[in-house]
């Protein structure tokens, strides 16, 4: 990770002091609770405001393949790192050849294993396989759908036109087959939390999704990311003010693995909010990413610090 001090005054530009000279919050890793892989940038589709640039033509981050997984699952093990939980995100992850034999990798070592999807046509490529996956590992698997919006108009305004009934088809189909879901959703249109709630659980009824719209680990209302929007620096004093505590934050606990383009190898990060970051990368093992992270991003203080974001499955 570079340490250097920028010699510019404006927000976020000294990785140690803010804008008026306070002292940066930092957060040091407690322990790798959750491993994030993202299995490349390429998405079936583009969102407006997508934090990674996912997009058909996107392809920074290349497909992450088995072998390379499998070196991370076992960097784990070996180092007897207690990790529980195994993220998948993407792009699309079901657009990689290799997804299923990463989850099945994955499962098979028991862990907790979440993946992130549209739902859409890549993931219905892989029904049957899905199933046998499902019926074998129920309660360790769980598919989260991105749902902007319980109105179609207002998620179709992000994910693009004809994107609602391809996901509706995809959700409904995996909670018929019983799968374990919860569904990722957005705050970008400023809404009351309970309205939200309140509409989302008549989406779920009249389709007949069984999902609880008021269980907050079902339905993860994540805050909006606007690099362009004005936000706080948090500052070492702003824990207490706050009311938050460093170890809390996301990048205590959990890393991310990605592979550049034109990379040998793969690499680790601090965050899965912050593919592109510099600063916020590690070397190219899980060992090495255990260093302190700065909290020298606007996404830092408006998903984590303020919007009490978090990408696991919350206990």
């Amino acid at each position: 990770m570079k340490n250097d001090i920028k010699q510019t005054s404006p927000k976020f530009d000294n990785y140690l002091k803010t804008a008026k000279g306070e002292d940066r919050a930092y957060v040091d890793m407690t322990t790798l609770e959750t491993l994030w892989i993202n299995t490349g940038t390429l998405c079936n589709i583009e969102c407006a405001n997508c934090y990674i640039e996912s997009s058909p033509k996107n392809d920074r981050l290349v497909y992450m393949t088995y072998e390379e997984v499998k070196t991370y699952l076992d960097e784990i093990r070996d180092e007897e790192m207690g990790t529980r939980e195994i993220g998948i995100t993407g792009g699309e992850p079901f657009m990689n050849r290799d997804i299923i034999k990463i989850m099945t990798e994955c499962l098979g070592r028991g862990f907790n294993l979440i993946v992130l999807t549209n739902a859409m046509r890549p993931m219905m490529r892989f029904t049957e396989q899905l199933l046998e996956l499902n019926a074998t590992y129920k309660e360790t698997l769980t598919m989260r759908i991105s749902v902007d919006h319980f109105n179609p108009e207002m998620h179709e305004e992000e994910r693009g036109k004809k994107t609602w009934e391809p996901m509706l088809k995809g959700l409904t189909w995996l909670s018929d087959n019983d799968f374990t879901i919860d569904i990722a959703g957005r705050t970008r249109w400023g809404e009351d939390e309970q309205d939200l709630r309140v509409g989302y659980q008549a989406l779920f009824q009249e389709n007949n999704i069984k999902l609880d719209a008021f269980d907050k680990k079902i339905l993860v209302l994540f805050p909006e990311m606007d690099e362009g929007q004005e936000v706080p620096e948090i500052t070492t004093d702003c824990w207490d003010i706050l009311n938050v505590q460093p170890k809390d934050i996301m990048c205590a606990n959990s890393r991310m693995v990605v592979k550049r383009k034109g990379a040998e190898k793969p690499a680790v990060i601090a965050c899965t909010l912050l593919p592109y970051e510099e600063e916020f990368e590690f070397e190219e093992t899980l060992k090495e990413s255990t260093k302190r992270v700065y909290l020298n991003h606007s996404h830092c203080s408006k998903f984590c610090v303020l919007g009490g974001g978090a990408c696991s499955v919350k206990e």
